[in-house]
């Protein structure tokens, strides 16, 4: 029987943020081999000094400029183990975590590793197969915005309902009918009106609406 070797454990986390109302993720160019010069999500190889989440938070920090405390939503997504496919190095097990980052949180900051964020209807080519990992944290996204108020994550403290809708077709890359989403969504009981009001050129002031939570909870039921 061969020397049992246990496999490096790789942390990546997936950033997404909504820009002009389109879904977004945060990839940076990688600065040194394997795939140097290739888009890719940041990550890190985990040592044995540090949890998981410090490790996301170290990386995020310092490949993609943004900090792990200023995501409005964090999640492990999934934990992808394929011997030598992923990692060119060898047998690597990758854990991915998603995070959603509000408009309030501040944009990345320059790295050497050039953080961006790439529209998911325009994805660069990606290392690892990152490509795979981010497919499921959308395809997770979409179906999590349906049970939960995990949508919360990417708008801001107030907003109007026009924002929301607009949120929801983001993630679900589909128009929605108006009045049936708002009448549907109201009735979850989710958010609440504020005092607040939106101007926007001529149109009519909006109402700015709020969650009533800052935190994910089960819906009573799915939103469909």
């Amino acid at each position: 029987m061969s020397e049992y070797v246990s496999p490096p454990i790789t942390i990546d986390g997936i950033v997404c943020r909504l820009i002009d109302n389109r879904l977004h993720i945060l990839l940076v160019r990688r600065s040194h081999e394997p795939f140097k010069g290739e888009w890719a999500l940041p990550g890190t190889y985990i040592s044995r000094e540090e949890t998981m989440t410090a490790a996301l938070t170290r990386t995020l920090k310092a490949k993609a400029g943004v900090r792990l405390k200023d995501m409005s939503l964090v999640e492990q997504l999934y934990t992808f183990d394929t011997p030598a496919v992923r990692h060119p190095n060898g047998h690597a097990i990758s854990v991915v975590y998603y995070a959603l980052s509000s408009p309030r949180a501040p944009m990345p900051k320059a790295t050497g590793e050039h953080p961006t964020f790439f529209a998911v209807d325009a994805l660069p080519a990606m290392a690892y197969q990152h490509a795979d990992s981010v497919t499921y944290a959308i395809k997770r996204l979409r179906s999590k915005i349906m049970y939960t108020n995990a949508i919360f994550g990417l708008l801001a403290d107030r907003f109007t309902l026009t924002e929301l809708q607009a949120a929801y077709e983001a993630v679900l890359g589909k128009s929605l009918d108006k009045r049936n989403f708002r009448k549907k969504f109201l009735q979850l009981d989710l958010v609440e009106p504020t005092t607040e009001m939106l101007k926007e050129g001529a149109h009519r002031p909006a109402r700015l609406y709020r969650f009533l939570q800052q935190k994910l909870v089960a819906l009573s039921r799915n939103f469909e």
